[in-house]
């Protein structure tokens, strides 16, 4: 692993597994939310925060993030809110974040098509010292998230009225959701890139539910996944010269192809099963019908 002897490789893939834990994290939150999409829209966003951070001479990593933020708050007020013509205000946010990043890097003293092209798609050799600091410390807050409170996100994920009866402060789990994948988009951009960090927060998701039935199933595998492929992607990237983005999304893509192919068998095997347990069970002793699933009963 001669790799491990540059310091830019030992960076990068430090970077590369932190963007592999952090992105299935929240993404499968949003894939419960059905907002798959969003990453892709802050990614927009951040943009804008990455012009900033050259125009005023700022470490484009941490002004990413404050604009990340503030675009996924006004994201979610726009969802309360927007009704009717929320569609057209994400839009117009979507395409302004993209429009003010473009402006704003090419007004900077030290803008370059280069600088732009290694934060929409990723580079090995850009990630700095610096950058692994803030990485370091954006993903430790994602995992304490995720992982912290995975009950009340799962809870307002799956259903905002049950939960909202229950007691749990929605809102305020809907703006922490939205913060948190804010923040998982400016860890992802140096290693996968704006443009296709949204891939990393949902493919490995939809490629570990073809083979779990239960959420917490489900977080451990998209999160392996996400390690294996970003890990794999940042090597593979080195030895071939070939972007470390698109070589990640593309093998994200490759592991839910092959899972999709392994999980066919799998299901006819349970409603094989299934079928067996239903034939011999005691109708007395079956479930009630409709019943609601607790976070225990799904492995939260």
């Amino acid at each position: 692993m001669d790799f491990l002897d540059y310091a830019f490789m030992q960076r990068a893939l430090l970077a590369a597994v932190l963007v592999g834990i952090t992105a299935p994290a929240v993404g499968i939150y949003l894939v419960q939310r059905r907002q798959a999409l969003m990453g892709d829209g802050i990614g927009h966003v951040a943009m804008t925060g990455v012009g900033l951070g050259f125009l005023l001479s700022w470490s484009p990593v941490w002004m990413a993030t404050l604009v990340s933020v503030l675009g996924a708050v006004l994201m979610e007020l726009i969802r309360w809110y927007g009704k009717t013509r929320g569609d057209i205000a994400l839009a117009m946010l979507f395409y302004g974040g993209m429009a003010g990043g473009v402006m704003f890097i090419n007004l900077a003293p030290t803008g370059s098509n280069a600088n732009l092209t290694s934060y929409l798609f990723g580079s090995l050799s850009t990630v700095s010292q610096s950058d692994v600091t803030a990485i370091c410390v954006l993903a430790a807050f994602v995992v304490l998230v995720t992982l912290g409170l995975r009950r009340q996100l799962f809870a307002v994920s799956q259903d905002e009225e049950f939960a909202r009866v229950t007691g749990l402060p929605v809102r305020v789990l809907n703006l922490l959701t939205a913060v948190t994948a804010a923040v998982t988009v400016t860890v992802a951009m140096r290693v996968v890139g704006l443009l296709l960090v949204s891939a990393l927060m949902v493919v490995p998701v939809a490629a570990a539910q073809q083979i779990s039935r239960s959420f917490a199933a489900t977080f451990a595998i998209a999160v392996a996944i996400g390690v294996s492929v970003t890990t794999g992607g940042t090597v593979t990237s080195y030895y071939q010269d070939v972007p470390p983005g698109a070589t990640i999304v593309l093998l994200t893509i490759g592991a839910f192809v092959v899972l999709t192919a392994l999980a066919a068998p799998m299901a006819r095997r349970r409603a094989r099963a299934k079928a067996a347990s239903e034939t011999t069970a005691d109708p007395a002793e079956c479930a009630i019908p409709g019943s609601r699933a607790s976070a225990d009963e799904v492995g939260v």
